[in-house]
């Protein structure tokens, strides 16, 4: 049986991990927006001038969207999921002090 103070750290460690998570995943949001604005800088350039440096752009522009709508399901996800872990915490903090 975990005593209190275990118990606290326990939530607490997980919580700070979870946020952390949430932190990498903003990151790669960022870098995956990044390669889509970069997608959008080689259709500018390749407009008119080459059907292959097009093309590319147009695909580097979708796969950074692509990504980002993935990262960003991610950070929802992940949000949600912290809030969860924290009513839980206080729930059972509520009832552990009901008990005594």
């Amino acid at each position: 049986m975990l005593t209190e103070k275990e118990w606290l750290s326990g939530y607490e460690k997980e919580i700070g991990y979870q946020q952390h998570m949430i932190e990498n995943l903003c990151r790669w949001f960022n870098l995956m927006f990044l390669i889509a604005s970069i997608g959008v800088v080689i259709i500018y350039f390749f407009f008119n001038k080459s059907a292959i440096g097009l093309t590319i752009g147009i695909l580097v522009t979708l796969l950074g969207l692509l990504a980002m709508l993935v990262f960003g399901y991610g950070i929802h996800r992940g949000r949600l999921n912290v809030q969860k872990l924290v009513d839980d915490f206080e729930n059972k903090r509520r009832s552990l002090r009901q008990d005594s």
